[in-house]
């Protein structure tokens, strides 16, 4: 074969998949492709030599739901996620709603949404704030993985070597209230942050509490949240503005800059915050 012209294969199983990985260690996996051509403006885009299509992969397609989690393939479209209804819990379905078009949705995967290398996209602060877990597979074995570990706090993948993201599983947790919002931005690489908050009361009393932000750092303060752990609703404003102080501290001990993002997001925590009712 001409070695300038780029081979695509379409492995049908897992075996089949590292077989070729082994044997041409600079293949791509392919899963919907819409990150790959976002940054190229050429009319005809211009592809890695080798690619591995990951369509092919039946496993990969699946979506099962027992009593206590949603398991997901890792090629599953967005939108055929969002059709799923009101099983996606409600945060995950904000963050994928709030990704450009229809269109872009019937092509892209969750598992390519998560695995962007660069930067971080608008599925993964609602994967942090709902504890799910990636399973991680190489030619040899398979490993689960908590989203806190999975992520660095600068961003980067905890993905090894010819490693591939196979299934995501998601806690199916009942949440009473949930928030989310999308910034966009110059600054960063991403282009945008989003960050959301997800909490769950009973008997007027604050029992858990989630906020994530994701731009170019990945931010859970959970100190932020044991500050309100266990209050009452609604909560009293003082007690909304030690948190609102916490995060700012904490945002610029990580960005060590102070513009119109942070107090964006400075004033979403406090809004939202503020508006939970008992």
């Amino acid at each position: 074969m001409d070695a300038t012209l780029n081979q695509v294969w379409f492995p049908t199983s897992f075996q089949e998949l590292f077989s070729i990985w082994k044997q041409f260690p600079d293949a791509l996996p392919f899963a919907g492709g819409t990150q790959f051509l976002r940054g190229q403006a050429r009319r005809v885009p211009v592809f890695p030599r080798n690619i591995l299509s990951l369509n092919r992969l039946e496993e990969l397609h699946r979506i099962t739901r027992t009593e206590r989690h949603l398991e997901i393939g890792a090629m599953v479209k967005l939108n055929d996620l969002l059709n799923l209804g009101k099983v996606v819990p409600e945060v995950l379905t904000q963050c994928l709603l709030g990704i450009t078009g229809p269109q872009i949705r019937n092509l892209a995967t969750i598992g390519g949404n998560i695995c962007t290398p660069t930067y971080r996209l608008d599925a993964t602060a609602a994967m942090i704030a709902l504890d799910a877990h990636y399973e991680l597979r190489h030619a040899s074995a398979a490993r689960w993985i908590s989203t806190s570990r999975f992520y660095s706090a600068d961003g980067s993948l905890s993905l090894g070597q010819q490693e591939l993201l196979t299934r995501i599983r998601i806690p199916l947790d009942q949440w009473t209230y949930s928030a989310y919002t999308k910034y966009t931005s110059k600054e960063t690489s991403a282009g945008s942050e989003v960050m959301v908050l997800i909490l769950r009361n009973q008997k007027n009393v604050l029992t858990d509490i989630r906020m994530v932000f994701v731009g170019d750092r990945i931010i859970h303060d959970k100190n932020s949240e044991t500050l309100i752990m266990g209050k009452r609703l609604p909560l009293e404003r003082k007690q909304v503005l030690m948190v609102v102080d916490h995060w700012k501290t904490h945002f610029a001990s990580l960005y060590r800059r102070e513009d119109l993002l942070q107090a964006r997001l400075l004033n979403f925590i406090e809004s939202s915050l503020l508006a939970i009712a008992d």
